[in-house]
């Protein structure tokens, strides 16, 4: 079992900057694979970026490539989503997720373990 909290959401301007956090409890944190997703409202919940259990292998959607970097502190037990050059597009509630290794990173199905949410809304 893994239980995530995630932290860091707010309101910001556009061009502006926010980290978000995501707890994880257990002591085999490090061998999942956690990904960040997010949700605007009417709309379904998309693939943001994704980290290997390790840390070493990074993936990142092309609508923030460039802009967000995922990274993680096992020592912690904590994956971070830094998030600049913010756009009104980027608002939305932000998950973050724990899957294991080998699945499709992707898929929304390949995670079995969820956080709340931390909503993050950018003004224009």
């Amino acid at each position: 079992q893994v239980q995530l909290v995630e932290s860091g959401g707010g309101l910001v301007q556009a061009g502006g900057s926010l980290r978000l956090s995501c707890a994880g409890s257990g002591r085999t944190f490090s061998s999942y694979i956690v990904g960040w997703f997010r949700q605007a409202p009417g709309k379904e919940r998309d693939f943001v970026a994704v980290i290997s259990g390790s840390g070493g292998g990074t993936i990142t959607a092309d609508a923030v490539k460039g802009r967000f970097t995922i990274s993680r502190d096992n020592a912690k037990n904590t994956v971070f989503l830094q998030m600049n050059s913010l756009k009104p597009e980027d608002t939305a509630v932000y998950y973050c997720a724990a899957g294991r290794a080998g699945s499709n990173a992707y898929s929304r199905d390949s995670y079995a373990y969820w956080g709340q949410g931390t909503q993050v809304t950018v003004s224009s």
